[in-house]
């Protein structure tokens, strides 16, 4: 299990969150839903070590952390693709940066780029693939640092819709297939509930949990689900205040 619990975080005068905590059940998806500005990606930069909380603590399995970059991989809004390295190169990087056996590990990534649909790209560049190839080539690297904790933070915010549909598919591969614990942080609310497990509702800042769902439509889903429509409108009217929207 993840454990936050406590966590502060201010910018001088300013507080994200104070006394921000939340838990996330092992195997699951967990989805983390916030208007735009509530404090996401301050606290995907704390999750991953990038800035430290006031005060607080994180827990892995029961073990305190300072943060998760060691035992959580990651992607972001981004697929930060090294420009001048082909794409099984970018894979490698979390191998590399260990010392590891690379050319076991470029066996696994080729089984890899084949069930994520880059056989045959795996030596191109960057700058010559499409970005829902380079998101799909940063789920690769993310899938080579082989842990179980998984933490997105909205991977798929840049791509066109259908690409998005696509890659929604694909991460739904690491809870399935891989086995992984996924938290990902989003303002996405159709996104959140295609998704979800679990689903968290935030709070503008001071970020706060306002309201949890354990979502029970099987996967994968429609948006003519009636627990859906009826989830989607409750949420709606949750972050705007402006009562419910039951239309799409």
């Amino acid at each position: 299990m993840l454990q936050v619990s406590g966590v502060t975080k201010q910018f001088g005068l300013q507080t994200i969150f104070s006394d921000f905590s939340f838990s996330v059940a092992e195997n699951g998806f967990t989805v983390l839903l916030g208007p735009s500005g509530c404090g996401k990606s301050t606290l995907f930069d704390l999750l991953t070590g990038v800035v430290s909380a006031d005060t607080g603590s994180l827990a892995w399995r029961g073990r305190q952390l300072p943060h998760l970059g060691a035992v959580a991989a990651y992607m972001q809004q981004k697929d930060l693709l090294l420009p001048w390295f082909s794409l099984m190169d970018n894979a490698l990087l979390p191998v590399k940066a260990v010392n590891g056996d690379v050319n076991a590990a470029e066996g696994r990534a080729m089984v890899l780029f084949e069930r994520l649909g880059l056989k045959g790209y795996a030596h191109h560049m960057p700058h010559a693939v499409s970005g829902g190839m380079g998101q799909r080539c940063a789920l690769v690297r993310t899938l080579m640092f082989e842990r179980d904790l998984v933490l997105l933070d909205e991977p798929l915010s840049a791509l066109d819709a259908i690409t998005r549909r696509t890659l929604q598919s694909l991460l739904l591969l690491l809870q399935t297939e891989f086995n992984k614990t996924l938290v990902m942080i989003t303002h996405d609310i159709e996104e959140a509930l295609l998704l979800a497990d679990e689903l968290v509702l935030l709070t503008p800042r001071p970020m706060v949990v306002q309201e949890r769902f354990v979502l029970k439509t099987p996967k994968p889903r429609r948006f003519d689900d009636p627990e859906l429509i009826a989830l989607k409108s409750h949420v709606l009217g949750k972050l705007t205040g402006e009562g419910h929207d039951d239309s799409f």
